[in-house]
């Protein structure tokens, strides 16, 4: 039994190590570069060629060699068809094609794998963030960060989007233990080092800012400008962003699920010494119907609790049945390289 349990051990081993190296393109497959960019789209069709001529402008001001990855994440409104005409056009693009739309950070971490430069940018395809900011990514990294990232100085975004993302980065910043006071944002700076690691990561799902700090040894952040999107919205709705909060949570700690046992034991000791006050009451004053509606109230916020504590777990035990499955992340379609 011993003997077929090894066995099974080393089978699994061996079908993982092909996936971590489709991962990470292989120095030798491609010629090296110093910096690569990766920019995740989905239905950026009107801001694309736009973004491509910034970006090389400021990209070859920095007289370092460079690439561009574009990964199309399910783009539906002829954003595949730029991006083919880029790649025709300009030798430094590669792009990248998804066969339905996965996710930003999906994206991005198919980016991370083909990426051959020894530092590497993220940055969104809507133009909020410039490109013209990179080279101060790039001049802070130089002063011997891991990481570099951007927080967008003076937003404009909607109020309740605003609210969000302070409550999110909060959040992520307690759970990660690193503080940085925008997470949220794309623009940022890797070290080779940092981007290799995070490609060795298996999980089903994956907040890609928040897993780089967990492996970079300094992380730094600056202010970088922020304008409104020149056409389209976000793909980020309210809704999709306490759904990323839920997803931090319960992907990089088990603070929520301590915290409700935690809840339990308190609520526990309040409620035997709630009974005593009652037992004790009812001997000095006798049977009354007083405070019915109080209880009521106490009870509700019990069941509540507890269904709060039913969802941790079941979102716990959701996440361990997406690594289980191990599927991939996602499908690509298409390498224009």
């Amino acid at each position: 039994m011993t003997n077929l349990l090894a066995q099974m051990r080393r089978e699994n081993e061996n079908e993982e190590e092909p996936q971590v190296a489709e991962e990470i393109h292989r120095a030798g497959t491609s010629e090296r570069c110093e910096i690569s960019v990766v920019i995740p789209l989905f239905n950026e069709a009107k801001t694309l060629e736009d973004l491509h001529e910034r970006l090389s402008a400021t990209l070859q001001t920095l007289s370092r060699s460079y690439e561009i990855i574009y990964v199309d994440d399910g783009s539906r409104d002829g954003t595949y068809e730029i991006l083919r005409k880029l790649h025709q056009q300009d030798p430094k693009v590669k792009v990248i094609v998804f066969n339905r739309n996965y996710g930003q950070h999906a994206a991005v971490l198919s980016g991370f794998g083909r990426t051959q430069g020894e530092v590497v940018v993220t940055l969104d395809g809507d133009l909020q963030n410039p490109p013209e900011e990179i080279p101060k990514l790039l001049q802070k990294l130089r002063e011997g960060y891991d990481v570099v990232g951007g927080w967008r100085k003076d937003r404009v975004d909607p109020l309740l989007r605003r609210v969000l993302s302070v409550l999110i980065n909060r959040v992520t910043s307690l759970i990660v233990g690193v503080k940085m006071r925008d997470y949220g944002c794309m623009l940022r700076a890797y070290r080779r080092s940092v981007i290799e690691q995070v490609c060795r990561a298996r999980e089903a799902s994956s907040f890609v800012p928040a897993l780089a700090n967990c492996f970079a040894g300094s992380v730094a952040e600056i202010p970088v400008s922020h304008v409104s999107r020149p056409s389209g919205r976000s793909k980020y709705t309210p809704f999709r962003l306490l759904r990323l909060n839920f997803d931090l949570l319960t992907g990089f700690s088990l603070l929520p699920i301590q915290l409700v046992g935690l809840s339990g034991i308190l609520i526990s000791l309040l409620g035997l010494a709630f009974a005593l006050f009652l037992a004790i009451r009812r001997l000095l004053v006798g049977p009354e119907v007083e405070g019915v509606f109080t209880l009521f109230a106490i009870l509700f916020f019990f069941v509540g609790l507890q269904i709060l504590a039913l969802g941790l777990i079941g979102e716990y035990i959701g996440r361990i049945y997406m690594e289980v499955r191990r599927r991939p992340r996602y499908v690509i379609r298409e390498i224009l390289e």
